[in-house]
């Protein structure tokens, strides 16, 4: 008798997957009795691009992210990717100007100069949190591309490096100092973009899921950037030519992302768009869309002189 209750006792636990409610799908079913079964339903490719993208988007994508993910999330792989490549060339000129592979080089000189490089650049992430780390979050658009900007720089001084052998340190430590804004700059914006981006509290799995992405663009940049580096080496002109190419692409691919953003919260300079709108056109109301849209044309049109005059009209602490 109590082995047909049991037989007769089954627990049934269904797997479902889905973007939303509305748009779920059977994936496996596991039956619990006298014996342990598990039956997958669908197709096995299927299942594994399922399972495979949910390393690298976000849980319930694209409904549970801004549409404006999608897009800025495209343009900033591919300026990640162009600036892993980049980096090789760049490190392989700081290496040779440090003096890797020459027999007069000595170790303790080298790790000196590498420290000063390190030491400024620390300095320089302290001084620079403490002047505007207030205003990063308010203004994330603009730091967003001040900080690739600021990476260019870095990586340009680190390519000149060789070139200049008595003013070697102080432009590796002017890299660094360059850089060091990127990391400040870049974190933070990054940090208020991801709030922006979450629209069911989920920022930590937006966050995760970006340093995957971010993960896979290194290494392909990495493994593109060492083939570059070998078939490039010895020749300058190739080097450089590389280099310029990609910094513009990189700059590019920066100011097309932060032109697929369409922030909802205002900051001084959105709210002087809204005014300067409704002054000219007695309609104060259109999307954050809209909103990025004329004040691309401010610039185009001169109308920003506008702006900043109105600017000035705005509360400094809520900038």
């Amino acid at each position: 008798m109590e082995a047909e209750k049991l037989k007769s006792e089954t627990m049934v636990i269904e797997e479902w997957s889905g973007t939303s409610s509305n748009k779920l799908s059977l994936t496996a079913v596991i039956s619990v009795s006298s014996s342990f079964s598990v039956k997958t339903h669908g197709n096995r490719f299927n299942l594994f691009t399922r399972r495979f993208l949910e390393a690298f988007v976000p849980e319930g994508f694209p409904s549970s992210v801004t549409p404006d993910y999608t897009p800025f999330q495209t343009w900033d792989l591919l300026q990640g990717l162009s600036t892993y490549i980049r980096m090789m060339l760049s490190t392989q000129a700081l290496l040779s100007a440090i003096g890797v592979g020459e027999k007069s080089a000595t170790v303790i000189g080298a790790t000196f100069q590498w420290f000063l490089r390190d030491l400024t650049g620390m300095l320089g992430g302290v001084m620079f949190t403490f002047y505007q780390g207030s205003n990063l979050d308010s203004n994330a658009k603009m730091w967003r591309l001040v900080a690739d900007l600021m990476n260019d720089l870095g990586m340009l001084m680190d390519l000149l490096s060789p070139l200049f052998p008595s003013a070697f340190v102080f432009i590796v430590c002017l890299g660094s100092l360059s850089r060091s804004f990127t990391g400040v700059a870049s974190g933070a914006t990054r940090a208020a973009l991801t709030q922006h981006f979450a629209l069911q509290n989920n920022a930590a799995d937006i966050s995760a899921k970006e340093g995957s992405q971010e993960t896979v663009a290194t290494m392909i940049g990495m493994a593109l950037g060492m083939l570059l580096a070998h078939v490039t080496m010895g020749h300058s002109t190739m080097i450089w030519l590389c280099f310029l190419s990609l910094t513009m692409f990189h700059m590019y691919a920066n100011y097309k992302a932060v032109r697929c953003l369409n922030l909802t919260t205002l900051n001084c300079e959105r709210s002087s768009i809204l005014l300067l709108h409704f002054m000219e056109t007695s309609q104060g109301k259109f999307s954050p869309r809209e909103r990025s849209q004329l004040w691309s044309m401010s610039y185009l049109y001169g109308s920003v002189l506008g702006t900043q005059r109105i600017s000035s009209l705005c509360i400094h602490e809520y900038a």
